[in-house]
């Protein structure tokens, strides 16, 4: 038993019951009010599935995928972690039982295990534990979620991983948290505690006693409750942390504080800090809380049953909602149901915007494209993003340039007017994984324009996740008939794009039309930057021109 060189708390967050119990806010949660007691604090989440990254994974069985500054296609719940703290998620941050297998059989066919068989303990849990040290180099506390719930198949070496590290460096600096379900079973009036004995039962024949239980539920948790939790599970009462249903997720880190989760944490692992700074989460569950006035966003997108498939998009316009002090509602609409003859004024109308997000695949573009030019000659305030950029420059082509035929070679590779379509690098790309334009890259605003009115910035940096661009040879007529290019990307990468009709050489990252109330879409994902502390610039325009044309069809 080697290890004990460092100086970092680890914090091991497993789940029990159910899946999607909330592991990945309660980790972020915790990591919040850790981080408002002065403590440097980062996390790491471990998925068991088998897929190096969730890139190639449809949006309806993971959700959204989350890009990091480095490139990074991770899982949503990294989303989570920065939008909760100021730590920025990095391609260390992410590990899945993919990139831990990957790795270990790349060695093993390099010759590196020296004629040793290859097996689960020790080379695996070894380089588990490997990058969960990597990840916390450097800071107080590093918090690890361990995906799916204790029982899956594929999660057992992690959890060994994350046992192992207890005898290695002790319990003075390692903790574990279970997250369970408590149900309230109606016909009995009662919160049941018997699935959370279970599945502390289930951590225990791994080898792990976690040291605190939060426990979810839809109703509060009666004292006589914790203490059988305390009893069956053998941890003290004060141990066992309520985790009620609240309005919002924000409203975690006071909840988390009330119960006294934080001092329980530098109690175990001898942490002497201040107490939390939560003023700032107070306002912003005092934003969220905001009920007039009101806005309502259509958004026009093709993964609508499933929001998980947008939650940094969701989470964006809800803090440009509290920037503004406005309630923001999402109206979601399938793309597809304002295709044909689809009456689109009885769809779309009565929204304060219109939201066009990314997406891959040519079902529901033409629903998206009938939107976007509702935005335009309806002066609805429009926000697009990515494909919504795309097909903005398309819907602009078509009725305003008369390019009938114009499309993306996404969508129509035998179109006359290509107006987006792929750079040289990716024709002949056949790999699908972690192959597109990913993570962040420069952009240069255009002086006067309204991007840079919103960033009050001449350059910045913001996360793409795209295979497709925006065709220059074809942006001629579209500038000539009033589409301002208020944003290029002009590094190394677009060197391969031609030139505008100005001269400026560069991709196009931000197009907006002039005399509109707010019409503005980008190449990149502003959403994957918002926080509730620091709302994102464009989202922050967005539900302030929306709230105002609201205010507008009062008058």
């Amino acid at each position: 038993m080697a290890p004990r060189p460092t100086h970092t708390k680890f914090i091991f967050v497993t789940g029990g019951v159910v899946s999607s119990i909330g592991k990945g806010i309660t980790a972020a949660s915790t990591a919040a009010i850790l981080e408002a007691r002065g403590l440097r604090v980062t996390l790491l989440k471990m998925d068991p599935y088998l897929n190096v990254d969730p890139g190639t994974m449809s949006p309806f069985q993971h959700g959204e995928v989350f890009v990091t500054d480095d490139g990074a296609e991770t899982d949503l719940d990294l989303g989570h972690y920065e939008r909760f703290t100021t730590a920025t998620m990095a391609r260390l941050n992410s590990v899945s039982s993919g990139q831990i297998y990957e790795t270990v059989i790349n060695r093993e066919r390099h010759g590196e295990y020296l004629g040793a068989t290859v097996q689960v303990i020790p080379h695996i849990t070894d380089e588990v534990k490997a990058r969960i040290l990597k990840a916390a180099e450097g800071f107080d506390i590093c918090l690890v979620e361990v995906g799916g719930t204790v029982g899956d198949i594929e999660g057992l070496p992690f959890l060994e991983a994350i046992r192992q590290m207890r005898l290695e460096y002790g319990a003075e600096n390692t903790a574990y948290i279970h997250v369970t379900y408590v149900p309230f079973i109606k016909t009995a009036d009662e919160l049941k505690t018997k699935p959370t004995q279970h599945s502390v039962n289930a951590m225990r024949e791994i080898g792990i006693q976690p040291d605190i239980i939060v426990c979810r539920s839809e109703k509060p948790m009666p004292p006589e409750v914790k203490r059988k939790i305390s009893l069956f599970c053998s941890i003290p009462p004060e141990n066992v942390i309520a985790a009620v249903d609240a309005q919002s997720v924000y409203e975690l880190p006071l909840a988390f504080k009330d119960e006294g989760l934080d001092q329980r944490l530098c109690d175990q692992l001898g942490i002497w800090a201040r107490e939390a700074r939560l003023a700032d989460w107070k306002r912003i569950v005092e934003g969220v809380k905001i009920v007039d006035p009101e806005v309502t966003i259509n958004v026009v997108g093709k993964y609508v049953d499933l929001k998980e498939s947008y939650k940094s998009l969701c989470e964006a316009l809800l803090h440009g909602g509290i920037a503004n002090r406005v309630r923001v509602r999402l109206h979601f609409i399938e793309a597809e149901d304002l295709e044909g003859d689809a009456d689109c004024d009885a769809i779309l109308y009565g929204a304060s915007g219109i939201l066009v997000p990314g997406g891959f695949g040519s079902r529901g573009t033409e629903g998206k494209i009938r939107a976007i030019e509702y935005a335009r000659t309806h002066n609805v305030p429009f926000l697009g993003i990515c494909l919504g950029l795309q097909l903005a420059t398309v819907e602009f082509a078509r009725n305003v340039c008369g390019m009938t035929d114009a499309n993306s070679t996404e969508f129509n590779p035998e179109s006359r007017h290509a107006v987006v379509d792929l750079l040289p690098e990716q024709r002949g790309v056949t790999d699908k994984g972690a192959t597109m334009r990913l993570g962040a890259f420069q952009c240069v605003l255009t002086p006067d324009s309204l991007a840079a009115s919103l960033y009050s910035s001449a350059e910045i940096s913001e996360r793409h996740r795209h295979r497709y661009e925006v065709n220059n040879e074809f942006i001629g007529p579209l500038i000539e008939k009033g589409l301002i290019v208020s944003g290029l990307y002009t590094g190394e990468r677009a060197k391969q794009a031609a030139a505008l009709p100005d001269g400026r050489k560069g991709l196009i990252e931000i197009i907006e039309l002039p005399g509109h109330p707010f019409f503005i879409a980008c190449q990149f994902h502003p959403e994957y930057k918002s926080r509730p502390r620091a709302p994102h610039p464009v989202f922050r325009g967005f539900i302030q021109a929306a709230a105002a044309f609201r205010q507008s069809r009062k008058v």
